[in-house]
């Protein structure tokens, strides 16, 4: 019995010190790693899915052709450097902000950057309110005018990038899509259902627009001093909204009168469009941009002379010689939809070349910044006669246009 517990005992004493000696396993965090399990994936997702084939569009072949090529062959006014809208609709915010930048310079000699996100936040407010007003019949999209800024600013002021950029906390690249999705869904919900509470339905628009782009501030800091939008606008910024006005060229409304530009993106129905004679049109531009003043210009940016690579805009021989271009090729193209509003953009520069315009083109979309010079395209004269059709811009650059309809 002795030798039983000696040997239990001894037994004991040496587990216990095997056990004591064991070192402790420690745990840590990993990445996880691709194994066979999603290598198989990959395969089966490759099997199933069918090759697309790759559609070729049809261009103009500019590897022949004179074209420009750097910004410093322009004349040029100042404008902050070009810009990202992401993959937003706000290209109409993004090409009037940068106007009115300039254009507080060109006044006040102020460099200032403004907030493009602040004006489309409350843009799409109130083209929700205005949807439930109208019981659904109201367009809302992404789009817009110039002319929508000033709408805005009048009512909601405006404020700095430094306020307010729309972006969030480590959001580098603007993206409205899944938002829109959301306020788009919402509100085709509330037509079927027949929700019409105004206050409600904004109520609800606005909480989606603060989720993804945040909410725009009441009042904020800027050079040491406090304002709000309001105020900023009227204080530091020193604009005349009333001084800035839209130019168009239709046929299919009287010349030198105020006619609706009727695209849905003119979604409010303004009708304060100055309509004039396509030559008019064309030489309010030039005279413009020569005698100092930017302009946005705004219209169809599709066509087979319009190339992000070689970052030109022209109209080829097979679509129509210049010499052809006037007013009715003009409209015939607007009326058929092939001439569409796609697109706003800040027009900074010009240069002659053998008689002919060439205007420097600031753009916040995507295929500007292809390649250098990035946020840059340069648009001949018959491009801009032919597919952009508004333009807007300060009314002293257009006095004598202006004059005409006063007389009228």
């Amino acid at each position: 019995m002795f030798k039983i517990t000696n040997f239990i005992t001894t037994f004991i004493l040496i587990l216990s010190l095997q056990i004591s000696a064991q070192v402790k396993d420690k745990g840590k965090f990993v990445e996880p790693k691709e194994g066979f399990y999603q290598e198989m994936l990959k395969e089966i997702e490759s099997f199933k899915s069918k090759k697309k084939e790759t559609k070729k569009s049809f261009k103009v072949d500019f590897s022949d052709q004179k074209l420009p090529t750097s910004t410093d062959e322009f004349k040029y006014f100042w404008f902050n450097e070009p810009v990202s809208q992401g993959q937003t609709g706000t290209c109409w915010s993004f090409c009037t902000t940068s106007l009115f930048e300039s254009e507080v310079y060109r006044i006040h000699n102020k460099k200032v950057k403004l907030s493009e996100i602040f004006t489309a936040y409350w843009d799409y407010v109130e083209k929700a309110r205005r949807f439930i007003q109208e019981r659904g019949n109201s367009v809302f999209g992404e789009g817009s005018q110039p002319n929508a800024v000033v709408r805005i600013w009048r009512k909601y002021g405006i404020v700095p990038l430094s306020a307010y950029s729309g972006l969030l906390p480590e959001q580098k690249i603007h993206d409205h899509s899944t938002m829109f999705d959301e306020m788009n869904n919402y509100l085709k919900s509330c037509k079927q259902n027949n929700i019409w509470n105004e206050e409600e339905v904004v109520s609800n628009i606005k909480a989606i627009l603060n989720h993804y782009i945040g909410e725009p501030p009441a009042n904020f800091e800027y050079e040491g001093k406090n304002y709000t939008p309001q105020t900023f606008l009227k204080d530091y910024l020193k604009l005349n909204l009333d001084d800035y006005i839209d130019l168009i060229s239709i046929l299919q409304q009287p010349y030198w009168e105020k006619v609706e530009y009727e695209v849905p993106d003119n979604w409010w129905h303004n009708k304060d469009y100055h309509n004039v004679p396509l030559d008019d049109f064309m030489d309010a531009i030039k005279n413009a941009v020569k005698n100092g003043y930017t302009l946005v210009i705004a219209g169809d940016v599709s066509e087979a002379g319009y190339d992000s690579w070689s970052k030109c805009a022209i109209i080829p021989t097979f679509d129509i010689p210049s010499d052809y271009i006037d007013e009715n090729a003009r409209q015939f193209r607007f009326s058929n939809e092939s001439t569409t509003d796609d697109h706003g953009i800040h027009l900074v520069g010009y240069k002659e070349v053998d008689g002919k315009f060439w205007f420097l083109i600031k753009d916040s979309g995507a295929g500007s910044r292809n390649v250098e010079p990035k946020g840059f395209y340069f648009y001949h004269e018959d491009y801009v006669k032919l597919k952009m059709m508004t333009a807007f811009l300060h009314k002293d650059a257009v006095k004598d246009l202006m004059a005409k309809f006063i007389n009228k």
